[in-house]
């Protein structure tokens, strides 16, 4: 037997009906509006990726090209005239320094991808690391006529991963001199208090706007303006250091002003393990193989 109902209660059961509805559509076109978003950014990082796979290419294959021609002039130059190797010499070693640089931001960021990567602690003599790196951009920062000042402050040793610290330290370098003006400066301030190092590069160029700033940290993202567009990288280094940094239980800022340069400063905790040996730089390790040495 059909249960009457009176038009009251009908009224409201329709009317609860259609809240339900229209709260279901809601939700529909929510989650509608979500997957487009999702689907943009992932058009986006897409063709990131195909920006950055494309200009990787280009930018390893042009320095192989150049070496092998150079080589190749070299063979051919007659004893004569050989001052000319000395300037071919010099090409060889930009294009080669270049490609190594890149090179070790491109393994290192698809061993971090990878989960491959974990801290390799010794004492750092910091200070040493600090010039070697310098001196490994001396011939870049000639070529600019750019002055680069070092200070240290604090003891040198400080227990870290030396192959990491490099390679921030000459992504920083590196964008420093590239983003100079000619016949610039360059500073590296550095401070080793209790267990921190503090470590800043700042340069006096071209600066970054808000909105690059705010993605200079995102990987395959590579700022290029109307002033910049002609300097080589891949937009691959900031976001190695950035890894880094984090694996390290640090931390990395910036400051800049369009025109007034940059400045990166990164603070990196002392590592609290016994370490498995000492290292003036990243290239150079001695082991303590005593017995009371721990191996973890």
């Amino acid at each position: 037997m059909a249960t009457k109902i009176s038009d009251k209660e009908l009224l409201t059961l329709i009317k609860d009906r259609l809240s339900e509805d229209l709260h279901s559509q809601k939700v529909i076109d929510q989650l509608n509006d979500e997957l487009k978003e999702m689907n943009s950014k992932l058009e986006a990082s897409e063709a990131m990726k195909s920006h950055f796979i494309s200009n990787i290419a280009n930018e390893i294959i042009n320095p192989f090209s150049s070496v092998l021609g150079l080589s190749k002039a070299i063979l051919a130059v007659d004893r004569e005239n050989w001052k000319k190797v000395i300037s071919m010499v010099a090409l060889i070693h930009t294009e080669v320094f270049n490609l190594d640089f890149q090179f070790r931001n491109i393994f290192m960021a698809a061993k971090l991808e990878a989960g491959e990567e974990s801290p390799s602690v010794l004492n750092v003599d910091m200070h040493k690391l600090i010039e070697n790196v310098i001196d490994s951009f001396k011939i870049e920062s000639k070529k600019k006529k750019i002055k680069i000042k070092h200070v240290f402050q604090g003891e040198h040793n400080f227990k870290t991963d030396p192959e990491k610290m490099k390679l921030v330290i000459s992504n920083l370098m590196s964008n420093a001199i590239k983003f100079s003006f000619e016949e610039g400066d360059v500073e590296i301030i550095a401070n080793h208090e209790g267990n921190t190092l503090n470590i800043s590069v700042r340069d006096y160029g071209i600066g970054l706007s808000e909105k690059n700033r705010l993605t200079i940290f995102d990987r395959f993202n590579r700022v290029d303006t109307g002033i910049n567009s002609n300097n080589r990288g891949h937009g691959l280094g900031l976001s190695v250091n950035k890894a880094i940094v984090d694996m390290l239980s640090g931390s990395i800022s910036v400051e800049s002003e369009l025109g007034q340069g940059s400045c990166f400063t990164i603070s990196i905790p002392e590592i609290d393990v016994p370490e498995l040996g000492y290292a003036p730089n990243a290239d150079e390790t001695f082991f303590d193989l005593s017995e009371d040495a721990e191996i973890f």
